[in-house]
């Protein structure tokens, strides 16, 4: 730490353009739209704008586990919005979500359409319209939006702190990498203490706390984010591993965090999704032979 030059604040920050590491292209002090563009509308019932990040998964998931339960109103369209190319600063999307961030979405099924921002309000909204996934017991269901409310509040020390500083900063900073690092592995004993003596967050029932937190933790006690599963020693949280495995098996699962998807296996990438069965015909590999036959 020592051969890092001290940094005096100046008496007024102002934007380093260049400042930003991977992400410098998109980051800016100021809100508001860069560019007008409308969104597309589909068919159903919900519009979802979102990309497969962890927090695009998290609604994703829930829309297919309501459908999965047989809640046809459930249905929905989901448009690929690349955050990498800028498009959540389209004029359409500020419209939805003045904070410029994923996943958002409008509930067109009513008389007015409805705008719902930031996933863990879109989860709870789409729990108290559906009626699922929150318990009606007052305690289990406070539980439940304890630990939503948690993953909400943690989960940006785990990506904008720990997972900035020790994938995408520019240079490798020990003191931030040690602090966030600390943090995240608090975070990772917090919730396998919780699941020492209970199946889901909220006790026996499977919520939208699970469902909120598993996006997040589930890929990083399996390694899949940020290539620091060895570096937080991830398998020593058995509890969390166990719950990682057992919500990862669930089909409403599996199909919820392959929409929107565009890395990995082509097979588990659908850009879009507006209809069941492009599951089976409208992935990435499918696409990709379609084209290969014409």
């Amino acid at each position: 730490m020592t051969d890092v030059p001290a940094y005096v604040p100046p008496k007024v920050w102002t934007w380093n353009k260049e400042n930003g590491g991977q992400f410098a292209n998109i980051n800016r002090p100021v809100a508001g739209p860069t560019h007008d563009k409308e969104l597309p509308v589909g068919r159903h019932p919900f519009q979802l704008y979102s990309l497969a990040t962890p927090n695009g998964v998290k609604v994703t998931v829930m829309l297919e586990e309501l459908l999965a339960l047989g809640h046809k109103g459930a249905e929905y369209d989901a448009w690929l919005i690349n955050i990498g190319k800028g498009e959540q600063f389209g004029s359409g999307f500020v419209d939805i979500n003045p904070n410029s961030k994923i996943p958002a979405l409008m509930d067109r099924s009513g008389p007015e359409p409805i705008r719902v921002f930031e996933s863990g309000s879109i989860l709870f909204y789409l729990a108290e319209k559906f009626g699922a996934f929150l318990p009606k017991d007052i305690k289990t269901r406070t539980e439940a939006m304890s630990w939503l409310f948690w993953q909400m509040g943690s989960a940006p020390y785990l990506g904008g702190g720990f997972g900035h500083f020790y994938a995408y900063a520019p240079s490798k900073i020990e003191y931030a990498i040690d602090r966030f690092a600390m943090e995240t592995k608090r975070q990772l004993d917090v919730l396998d203490r919780r699941l020492a003596d209970n199946a889901y967050l909220a006790g026996s029932e499977y919520t939208i706390a699970d469902i909120a937190v598993w996006p997040w933790y589930g890929a990083l006690a399996k390694g899949l984010v940020y290539g620091a599963g060895e570096f937080l020693s991830v398998k020593d949280y058995k509890n969390v591993q166990r719950w990682t495995d057992e919500i990862a098996k669930r089909p409403a699962v599996k199909r919820g965090r392959m929409v929107n998807r565009v890395s990995g296996d082509p097979a588990s990438q659908l850009h879009e999704r507006h209809d069941a069965s492009d599951f089976d015909t409208k992935t990435q590999d499918k696409i990709g032979e379609v084209a290969a036959a014409s």
